[in-house]
């Protein structure tokens, strides 16, 4: 779009709102649209700008300060993203600058990012990139943090107790719209674009839900079957719950488990579309709250979905590497050895335990499941590669699933199946 002088001091407005990341930067975003009366073309040009900047943050603001005398405020960094990363010209944007700016913007559109240290290159903190080096190549992180710093496509779930992945995809082609079946999940499609989806019928009533290929995998890992006593431990608002939902084919009892009123309430709209009768909401005060107390040793089932860093999601979420650090990630480690260890003493003997993240960071991940194993002796991996083999998701990456965008195309996840004895 063409750029205006009320344009740029509209997008600086907005930048002084989210960067200090205050909140998560979609929450500011949508503040600020609440204060400013702007138009869509207006939304889309903020927030794909907003965005834009956190994703390629850290090159911008080194961009921005070539000399002491400099910084990198939100009219530099918005500037310095047009020119490197959004497509516009010097000629396009002069009648916005100030003198000298036009030969500095020149430097930052020639800038040699190989030139420039690994974190700036990958985009990642380094804090992250140290705990990332615990498992990985610096090349392994470069490829990992360049492929978080494009936006992720957008895969929906088909609720196959109301509807099939092919009249969906039926119905989408009918409509002009480009749909594809996700190559891992045979309940997922992939649409291009970012079309507008909650007003679509195929939403509506409940067909379809918004959510990433690998989150729809934990489902898989799970396997419940019909009658199961099923409890998704960290429901949310509830995505993952729903597919359970309509795996055991509404039978069975399903319960979901949150100690946020505000999620699960959001849970019971989604619940409505869904059709589904055999699921039940329940708000809990902590992991050890008298409710789950009472059904000790009665699931088949168990989702542990543990609050993480969210460092798999950056796609999506690139306001959480500022907004995350080596202390909080050392906090919610113990939050989720707690939350495993509680979730464990649900199940009888020959149930199944599934803990899953969407971080790629090895403290939440395969720490947590090693110490939990070696406090547990009753309790034993299983090859998540197998598991996966059995339903046909020709999927392997060993006995725990690890999933990533560089190599999946999904979010960052991670799994680990559990059997008690």
């Amino acid at each position: 779009m063409h750029l205006t002088e009320y344009h740029f001091e509209l997008v600086v407005r907005a930048l002084r709102a989210i960067l200090p990341l205050k909140q998560p930067a979609d929450a500011a975003l949508r503040y600020f649209f609440q204060e400013e009366k702007a138009g869509s073309r207006e939304r889309a040009l903020i927030s794909e700008t907003a965005f834009g900047i956190l994703r390629h943050r850290l090159f911008l603001e080194h961009a921005c300060q070539p000399t002491p005398s400099s910084h990198a405020n939100p009219r530099r960094m918005a500037l310095a993203y047009w020119v490197r990363f959004g497509g516009y010209n010097l000629r396009e944007l002069e009648p916005l600058l100030k003198k000298d700016e036009a030969s500095w913007l020149g430097s930052v559109k020639g800038m040699a990012l190989d030139q420039l240290p690994l974190a700036i290159q990958a985009e990642l903190p380094e804090w992250v990139i140290e705990k990332l080096r615990q498992t990985m190549t610096d090349a392994e992180i470069l490829t990992l943090g360049r492929s978080m710093q494009n936006p992720a496509p957008l895969d929906l779930r088909v609720n196959t107790f109301l509807s099939s992945r092919n009249e969906v995809l039926a119905q989408f082609t009918a409509e002009g719209m480009e749909a594809s079946a996700t190559p891992y999940s045979p309940i997922g499609i992939r649409l291009r674009g970012k079309p507008a989806l909650n007003k679509h019928p195929l939403f509506l009533s409940g067909k379809v839900e918004v959510q990433d290929e690998g989150s729809q995998l934990l489902g898989f890992l799970l396997a419940p079957k019909r009658h199961d006593m099923v409890v998704d431990f960290c429901a949310g608002a509830g995505g993952k719950t729903l597919l359970l939902g309509a795996m055991m084919h509404s039978q069975g009892r399903l319960y979901a488990f949150d100690v946020s009123e505000k999620r699960l309430a959001n849970l019971k709209l989604r619940l409505k579309r869904s059709g589904l009768s055999n699921l039940h909401p329940q708000l809990i005060a902590h992991e050890n709250d008298q409710k789950i107390k009472r059904l000790a040793g009665k699931i088949d089932r168990v989702l542990v979905d543990a609050p993480c860093s969210g460092m798999g999601t950056l796609r999506r979420n690139p306001d959480l590497k500022f907004r995350q650090s080596a202390q909080s990630v050392e906090e919610l480690t113990q939050k989720q050895a707690s939350i495993l260890a509680a979730a464990s003493k649900l199940l009888k003997p020959g149930g199944r335990l599934v803990y899953a993240t969407c971080s790629l960071l090895p403290q939440e991940n395969r720490n947590i499941v090693d110490a939990f194993l070696a406090a547990h002796p009753d309790f034993a991996l299983r090859p998540a590669n197998e598991i996966l083999a059995q339903q046909l998701i020709a999927l392997d990456t060993g006995e725990c699933l690890q999933l990533s965008p560089q190599l999946h195309g999904t979010d960052g996840f991670f799994a680990a199946v559990m059997e008690r004895a």
